[in-house]
């Protein structure tokens, strides 16, 4: 087994590509097979709601995973259950690919979410153990062009291959994508956190939940926390609404809808890695400060273009700045979060994971309720929770220890 990094190890393009894909399993495992759901009802003679099912299903067991799985690295280190979590991950994906009804599809599909919360949630508590301050944001940052554009691009590819290969072969993609995250985290991710001798294991075992709320009551680690959170739930609105939006309300086709939505993704990505090349000039908290104050003004725009009726172009460009800007945001404060908490960087890592899964699940219908011919409530919905992403960024904008070139 690889030797525990040292405090001083650095993050290699090999380690950084495996935690980028670990990162990306989950968004994808959501996301991919969105444009199946009216073949998989047909395939498995189920009902829309049951096909939704399988949607939430991962989603509360990513949730759920990801509090499990951070909490006990702290105790045993991370490379073991991230290792078991990944084995699970890749046979739970079979078992999704093979099933026979949509009741085996919905357990095999919270299985799935459950163990590929293992990916997310170690590989960023991997980066805080042997990273932090710029460094450590620098890191996040470029695991956001890869992580945080998942969600965006995986509904474009999937909608290109729904055709060809329908949703078992889309599952088998998912778990294919599963096994080679399982084969580079054991080639490459080394074990990163130094656990204690087993009688100080067992009393920290027993202290567990103690940390866990210690970590809650870190003032700083909850400020970056929703600031990050409630920042991604402002794009799973636009993502959860863009269908409607662009191709019901604005008239694009398909294949506009397809150019629009992947000139978003270019965005999101380019200033994602513009934010890891800037980190060491600006610092991550002004950095993120940049990117929200950018996404407000995206939002509101869209807002604004929404319930004025305004032509196709201002609404998609307000969109286009909004999801840009988003970019500089992302990395940095999932960074600063869990740089306030790095002796419990496990647990750290869950609660942000899963307050993040919470938002995106609660988000989603939200933005249709009033209808698919208009683009109101996305618009409300983006300035909703970009200012509660705001509020809580100001709060930690003037505290001591908060420097602008750093942490």
């Amino acid at each position: 087994m690889p030797e525990i990094a040292s405090q001083k190890h650095v993050i290699t393009r090999p380690i950084l590509l495996t935690l980028a894909l670990l990162a990306a399993l989950a968004p994808i495992g959501t996301d991919l097979y969105l444009p199946a759901f009216p073949d998989l009802a047909v395939r498995l003679s189920a009902s829309t709601a049951s096909v939704q099912l399988t949607l939430t299903a991962f989603l509360a067991g990513a949730g759920v995973g990801q509090l499990a799985f951070g909490p006990l690295s702290d105790r045993v280190g991370r490379r073991g259950p991230l290792l078991a979590g990944l084995l699970a991950c890749v046979l739970a994906g079979i078992m999704t690919a093979l099933s026979p009804s949509i009741g085996v599809l919905i357990a095999a599909r919270f299985v799935q979410g459950f163990t590929a919360a293992a990916g997310m949630v170690l590989g960023r508590a991997m980066v805080s153990d042997v990273s932090h301050g710029l460094e450590a944001a620098r890191a996040m940052s470029l695991l956001m062009v890869v992580g945080g554009v998942a969600p965006v691009v995986a509904p474009v590819v999937g909608s290109a291959l729904t055709a060809p290969l329908g949703w078992r072969g889309l599952m088998w993609i998912i778990a294919a994508l599963s096994a080679i995250g399982l084969a580079l985290a054991a080639a490459f991710l080394p074990e990163t956190h130094k656990t204690a001798a087993p009688a100080a294991a067992h009393d920290r075992g027993q202290r567990g939940l103690a940390q866990s709320f210690a970590t809650l009551r870190n003032g700083r680690y909850i400020a970056y926390t929703i600031t990050f959170s409630f920042a991604f739930a402002t794009m799973m609105a636009y993502i959860s609404a863009s269908p409607f939006v662009y191709q019901q309300v604005l008239g694009l086709t398909e294949v506009h809808y397809g150019i629009a939505f992947g000139l978003n993704a270019l965005a999101l990505m380019v200033t994602s890695g513009l934010a890891a090349k800037l980190t060491h000039v600006h610092g991550p908290h002004k950095l993120a400060g940049w990117g929200l104050t950018g996404a407000a003004v995206g939002a509101l725009a869209t807002c604004v273009a929404a319930v004025s009726a305004a032509t196709p172009i201002i609404l998609m460009a307000a969109l286009f700045v909004t999801v840009g800007s988003l970019g500089f945001v992302f990395g940095n404060c999932t960074a600063l979060a869990l740089d306030s908490v790095r002796s419990v960087a496990g647990t750290g890592s869950a609660v942000l994971g899963a307050i993040q899964f919470l938002l995106a699940g609660l988000v989603a219908p939200i933005v249709g309720l009033a209808g698919e011919h208009t683009a109101i409530p996305m618009g409300a919905t983006m300035v909703v929770l970009i200012a509660v992403s705001a509020t809580a960024f100001l709060t930690v904008r003037n505290r001591p220890g908060v420097p602008d070139a750093g942490l």
